[in-house]
């Protein structure tokens, strides 16, 4: 019998930049926080959103990933804690979510490219048109984006981490640039960088904090993006802490200096932060330095834009994978490739879907996006505390320290936040929010069902081998549904 060829590995530094790009990618796209909720208030959340969501959430990931250091990641975490019936709806809706958040990618790269060359802007030049459908040279920009990253991610998830490290220092040097020419500024000018606590002297410090909240939460969020690649890393039982440590102080930093040497330019003008929108820094670093450092700005917001989409397809495009091994999605669709043993039909079909969602705009959803990715977050605490209950003799290379008062404070932080950013988004946008995410929980809840059924059949139907007899497994990839599921302690690579 022939043995499956074993994939390069991630190790450490291209984890980390795995995480960045999950997470973050540089400063690009935060200037909407200081004109939403003022300069005072957009420094605040940036420090403090780490301390209420950004870590625990990164403790729980640190914990759960390095007991559990499979593909699949948090959907596993979940199935294991809590059962088949919430693993699923894990996987479901975070694949579900990533069809609007990774259609965002190669458009914002678009919207950079534009600032530079007017003729790609959407509708310029529309080659063909179906039914409602526009297909212009800007969307066909944005396919040959994701087709680049695409056979990037089919090389294997080793090259998206390495090749993120080179984009990291692509996207950092102008952040680092910007950072110095507007300190300089700052020191000539002897200006206050603040000014102003809120964005307006009407708006009340509770508007700002919760306005601005939800932005901070939606570029802090991701830290368990790389938990689906986990099968694939370098120790990952040793290296997972250690990157999401320094992501967490690399990614704050990263949005900190920037922005508070981007306040430099004061309040107004076509530059001020009143007027900041996502890509502002390209404006605040020419009227800083001149076309220069708008050039280097906007080329390092455009690498940042594909190297993000880049990390989240190597972890979105597991889910379908890990599903259909578990019985749930059709068989083919967990169909490896025989040299780099990378899943060609997930990745290449999850892509086919964010080409088509980039038809249109759905930057509206993006609240929604946040809304599924908290819930998803509130499961996976969840399905730490039942592991801690239910299997105590889980070996956990790294244990979420301070026993059941950390585990207290760390559900109490990330569910008070999740529930008053939830409020506030209510507060200012009506039932919209709501309506969609009850349509995709109840359309995620009623597609179990049959697929369940559909798993036990198939379940039932495969002859079990004398190996899963052994091992007391059931066919199909796992339980069946409706039980909990039992799966034997991975071993770290």
């Amino acid at each position: 019998m022939t043995s499956l060829p074993s994939p390069r590995r991630v190790k450490l530094m291209p984890l980390v930049a795995l995480i960045f790009f999950s997470v973050s990618g540089g400063a690009y796209g935060i200037e909407g926080l200081f004109s939403t909720s003022g300069p005072g208030m957009g420094l605040l959340l940036i420090l403090l959103t780490p301390l209420i969501y950004s870590i625990p959430h990164a403790l729980v990931c640190a914990e759960l990933g390095t007991a559990i250091p499979v593909d699949g990641g948090f959907y596993h975490w979940v199935r294991r804690g809590l059962g088949d019936f919430w693993g699923f709806q894990q996987g479901v809706l975070r694949w579900l979510c990533s069809f609007v958040d990774m259609a965002v990618y190669p458009v914002l790269f678009t919207s950079y490219l534009q600032s530079m060359a007017a003729w790609v802007a959407p509708g310029r030049h529309v080659l063909f048109t179906v039914g409602h459908f526009a297909f212009d040279l800007n969307w066909f920009i944005c396919l040959a984006v994701i087709a680049v990253f695409t056979l990037v991610n089919l090389m294997g998830a080793a090259w998206v981490g390495d090749s993120s490290v080179l984009f990291a220092i692509v996207c950092l040097t102008p952040m680092l640039l910007l950072s110095v020419v507007g300190f300089a500024h700052l020191l000539s000018h002897g200006a206050d960088p603040v000014g102003a606590m809120t964005s307006a002297p009407d708006q009340s410090m509770g508007n700002a904090f919760g306005s601005g909240l939800f932005l901070a939460m939606w570029n802090y969020s991701g830290w368990d993006s790389v938990s689906t690649v986990a099968g694939e890393m370098e120790n990952p039982r040793r290296h997972l802490p250690k990157a999401l440590a320094v992501s967490v102080a690399l990614i704050a930093v990263g949005y900190l200096v920037p922005a508070l040497a981007s306040l430099s330019v004061g309040a107004n003008g076509p530059a001020g932060w009143r007027n900041w929108d996502s890509g502002s820094f390209s404006d605040v670093a020419q009227a800083l330095a001149g076309p220069w450092l708008q050039i280097t700005v906007t080329v390092g917001g455009m690498f940042a834009s594909v190297a993000m989409f880049s990390a989240l397809l190597a972890s979105n495009a597991r889910l379908p994978f890990v599903l259909a091994e578990d019985g749930y999605f059709p068989r083919w669709v967990a169909r490896r490739s025989a040299r780099r043993q990378v899943p060609v039909v997930s990745i290449v079909g999850s892509s086919v879907i964010y080409a088509l969602f980039c038809l249109s705009s759905f930057s509206n959803l993006i609240v929604v996006d946040v809304f599924l990715t908290n819930i998803s977050l509130l499961l996976q605490v969840a399905a730490l505390i039942a592991l801690r209950v239910r299997e105590p003799e889980l070996e956990r290379p790294y244990r979420v320290p301070g026993g059941a008062l950390a585990l207290s404070l760390i559900t109490l932080s990330l569910t008070g936040v999740c529930a008053w950013a939830a409020w506030q988004q209510y507060v200012q946008n009506g039932t919209q929010a709501v309506t969609y995410c009850l349509f995709a929980v109840g359309g995620s809840t009623l597609l179990y069902f049959p697929l369940a059924r559909r798993r036990r059949r198939n379940a039932a139907a495969r002859p079990t081998t004398a190996a899963e007899e052994a091992a007391g497994g059931t066919a199909a990839g796992g339980t069946a549904a409706g039980e909990t599921a039992r799966e034997p302690d991975p071993v770290a690579p």
